[in-house]
């Protein structure tokens, strides 16, 4: 580890907000990476019959757990069902939360939405489904589709501004002129227009947004490539015929990387907060997806119901905010005035 690497470590480390930021926000991360083992209207484990079943992985039909089931498959939270288990000496084994994010919740007593109680910890939606365990696969995929825009976006943005920057001239004034030109679309108008003609999935929200968000470090990129393209060092290597990939891999795309990690954690808060804004607007996810816009559109549809309000507030609030002091603390890693320990 090189001696400038230790520094910002140490830095980083300095910035107490910022690192047991990174710590909280990765201990829900990875938590939330096994929603299915959490919350789940499966079991984990089964024993029946001296045969042992795995529902959380595997389906499974009636008549393959008890002998005159249905062939059908199984409904473990159906009350026949498991009277029919118990009878044949088996038991089961629940996840802490016995609901998966799309599971209607049975006999909850009264009208959903439910408020929070021993059984629901966070209260039930105005379809009877439990919050929190929607709030889990909510987190999960948000995270996930924030990180891969963000990934996938930088690439792309850090390739194009690296090529302005080091070409520079026509090359460059043709570029800022198209990004201009894209940069003024209205990106929503045609999400509107998209989702019209096909249903939003995934993976195509993610390449819809990847058309547009790839701009976001291009400027910065570019401005520290037409900086770095002048040094002497850089000159030399032309002068000695390094070919311009080499060149712009090794001479000045590390200098410029300090620049750019110092926005990554911010993008992805951003595009964090993209997702959940179409989720909110009905242009997001398909309906009846995990996901914390519509627990917010929910809580604005459901006055009554302050839990939904509350939760969705409470959750995205808490993500924005680690994601924050995870920047600050990054910014002041990469801030070549700060020393060792985060004195000046």
């Amino acid at each position: 580890m090189t001696p400038l690497t230790q520094r910002r470590l140490a830095n980083f480390r300095a910035n107490r907000r910022g690192w047991i930021s990174m710590w909280i926000f990765a201990a829900l991360f990875f938590v939330s990476l096994f929603a299915e083992f959490i919350a789940n209207d499966r079991p984990l484990v089964a024993h029946v019959d001296g045969k042992w079943f795995v529902p959380v992985l595997a389906d499974y039909a009636e008549s393959d757990v008890i002998p005159d089931g249905l062939p059908t498959e199984v409904d473990w939270h159906a009350r026949e069902f498991r009277e029919d288990v118990a009878k044949a000496g088996g038991w089961m084994v629940w996840p802490l939360i016995p609901f998966a994010y799309n599971t209607v919740v049975r006999d909850l007593g009264q009208p959903a939405p439910s408020p929070p109680s021993a059984r629901n910890w966070l209260g039930t939606d105005d379809q009877a489904r439990d919050v929190l365990a929607r709030v889990i696969y909510g987190f999960r995929i948000s995270v996930l589709f924030g990180f891969t825009l963000t990934i996938v976006s930088s690439v792309i943005g850090i390739a194009a501004g690296a090529v302005q920057g080091y070409y520079g001239g026509l090359t460059d004034l043709l570029f800022q002129r198209f990004i201009e030109i894209w940069r003024g679309m209205p990106e929503l108008y045609l999400l509107i227009i998209l989702a019209s003609i096909i249903t939003p999935s995934f993976w195509i929200l993610l390449g819809f947004l990847l058309l547009f968000s790839w701009m976001g470090l291009t400027g910065v990129v570019r401005a520290e490539f037409l900086r770095g393209r002048n040094f002497d060092y850089v000159r030399a290597a032309m002068a000695l015929g390094v070919s311009d990939s080499r060149i712009m891999l090794r001479h000045i795309l590390p200098n410029a990387m300090v620049a750019t990690l110092t926005f990554l954690p911010f993008i992805l808060s951003g595009s964090v907060v993209i997702l959940t804004s179409l989720d909110f607007l009905g242009f997001g996810l398909p309906p009846g997806s995990a996901s914390l816009g519509e627990l917010v559109n929910q809580g604005k549809n459901n006055l009554q119901a302050p839990w939904l309000a509350l939760t969705g507030f409470l959750v995205l609030g808490l993500m924005l905010s680690l994601l924050t002091f995870v920047g600050e603390a990054v910014r002041d890693a990469f801030d070549p005035r700060k020393l060792p320990g985060g004195g000046r």
